[in-house]
């Protein structure tokens, strides 16, 4: 199971039994906005797959066939050995890495301008992200109050490490 949006799930339910309804909503916050974009034609299917595989188990119904979902045992141990299994690179696909490749194939005044472009937006991104942490900075990194603050973390490092690389590379063009 490599699939990223079936562990999503899974640790979602493992805070919190959630229906379908309620894990879409997630999806179209933080999660979805900072690590895996899944609408509910993609969520919905997937918790039926899970389900049959007895990772997770309708733990009520409500109102108009609507279900709330907790993670089964299994289901917690998939999402363990998930996490605990160091990440295998198999085809690489970073659309971002390529471009970078590219870049030198644009003239000198365009490359700088891409450059200038990831510098800026990554920089902001940091700043937003360094925002949303500082507000958080007393909540404990365990937990379900913690629960995106690991994550933010390591988003906020991965934009300044970018918005850093684009600047060395703005000062290299701008050398040559």
């Amino acid at each position: 199971m490599h699939m990223s949006l079936s562990h999503a799930l899974l640790g979602l339910l493992a805070v919190e039994p959630r229906s379908g309804y309620e894990l879409t909503k997630a999806f179209e916050r933080d999660l979805g906005r900072y690590a895996w974009q899944a609408g509910h034609t993609s969520i919905y299917p997937e918790l039926n797959k899970l389900a049959d595989r007895g990772l997770v188990e309708v733990t009520h119904e409500g109102a108009r066939g609507s279900r709330t979902y907790g993670v089964t045992a299994t289901g917690r141990e998939e999402l363990r050995t998930w996490l605990m299994t160091p990440q295998r690179q198999g085809k690489v696909r970073n659309e971002q890495v390529l471009r970078m490749f590219l870049l030198s194939s644009l003239e000198p005044a365009d490359a700088l301008a891409v450059l200038r472009t990831i510098a800026e937006h990554t920089d902001a991104s940091a700043t937003e992200l360094r925002t949303v942490r500082e507000e958080y900075a007393d909540v404990p990194l365990t937990g379900a109050e913690g629960f995106g603050q690991l994550a933010a973390e390591y988003g906020l490092r991965q934009y300044e490490a970018v918005r850093d690389w684009a600047r060395w590379a703005i000062t290299q063009l701008e050398k040559a």
